[in-house]
């Protein structure tokens, strides 16, 4: 078999379809080379230890060049297509992106829209907090019963301070007074983590906090802050607040906010006053927790506020029960998801 000849002819190929005769009519099943490698099990010693090797070489030589001359055919080709096809990037999407935005992350950025409007900042803090930044700090020393309130995660291990899953995005708070200079005005969103789990609870929920430092600031103030936020949030007018006397251990003195809500089409609905039901936790910060952030709470006051993300996408999206927002089930999120450019704006609807 003229070994020449075949590389030459595997070098003229024009086509991968072409090059791939010439393959299967060397190498395949019932190629010529097969064929003589086959032949060897009939051929007594002496002239198998002669041949075997030239067959062996022939076949090595002729699959070199195949694949040599493949990717040559390869190469060409992808040049022919990047010169020559072109795509219309202004053509419309075949198909409709799947995707969509989880409702907690489109109440997120709802909300920050509507503080950012207000002047406040985000802050951020880690979610593995010290039981200082996440406790004493605020007002809760190791003694105090409202510790039993949070259900907290402990996390095991050799460390300074004991640490816990934060139980609230309160430590944010404590970070950013210690790092800042009054005034301050920030919100801090995020996950938070409690043992409890039903209907209307989850072991990680989210929470978005707000916090006031300034002089001379009173609880008239923080009214009219969580009033201009339900209505923009809730996209109402008729919004309707009422502030209950309450506890909380690094707010004094505390409320507990009730917002009114009317029937409309046999479902209940935040706005008018038919009944109340409570959305926030708030009141002026401690004169405690004011001096452990290193402030002299003589000459600044606060307020702060408190919410579930969870809850407020529940009640603004008439969502009934908390747990599927972590199921992860594909249908739950087509019928309550957002699309990715619906941007909350202000001017456009913070919900549109």
């Amino acid at each position: 078999m003229d070994r020449q000849a075949i590389i030459d002819r595997i070098s003229a190929a024009p086509d991968l379809g072409q090059l791939d005769s010439i393959r299967v009519e060397t190498l395949g099943k019932s190629g010529s080379i097969t064929a003589l490698l086959k032949s060897l099990g009939g051929m007594d010693a002496d002239t198998r230890t002669a041949e075997a090797p030239k067959i062996h070489a022939l076949r090595e030589a002729v699959s070199g060049a195949i694949a040599e001359r493949k990717e040559a055919l390869e190469a060409a080709e992808l040049d022919r297509r990047l010169a020559t096809e072109r795509v219309d990037l202004s053509l419309p999407a075949p198909e409709h992106p799947r995707g969509s935005i989880h409702p907690v992350s489109q109440v997120m950025d709802e909300l920050a829209e509507i503080f950012a409007d207000l002047g406040f900042a985000v802050a951020e803090g880690p979610e593995i907090e010290d039981d200082w930044h996440n406790f004493t700090a605020l007002n809760i020393p190791e003694t105090h019963p409202a510790r039993a309130m949070h259900d907290t995660f402990y996390v095991a291990g050799e460390q300074e301070r004991p640490m816990v899953l934060r139980t609230h995005t309160s430590p944010v708070q404590i970070r950013t007074m210690q790092s800042q200079q009054p005034p301050i005005r920030v919100i801090a969103p995020g996950r938070v983590y409690r043992s409890d789990s039903d209907a209307t609870h989850t072991p990680m929920f989210h929470q978005i906090e707000g916090l006031v430092i300034d002089r001379n600031i009173t609880m008239g103030h923080l009214k009219w802050t969580l009033e201009t936020f339900l209505k923009a949030f809730f996209e109402r007018e008729d919004i309707v607040l009422r502030l209950r006397p309450s506890y909380f251990p690094f707010t004094e003195p505390s409320a507990e906010v009730d917002v009114g809500w009317s029937m409309e089409k046999g479902r209940r609905v935040v706005g008018g006053s038919e009944g109340w039901m409570e959305v926030l936790g708030s009141g002026m910060v401690h004169p405690r927790v004011i001096a452990a952030c290193g402030l002299d709470p003589d000459e600044w006051q606060g307020f702060a506020f408190g919410t579930g993300v969870d809850r407020l996408a529940m009640l603004k999206y008439g969502m009934d029960d908390l747990r599927a927002f972590f199921d992860g089930d594909l249908r739950w999120m087509k019928h309550y998801g957002f699309r990715f450019l619906d941007v909350p704006t202000l001017s456009g609807g913070v919900g549109a």
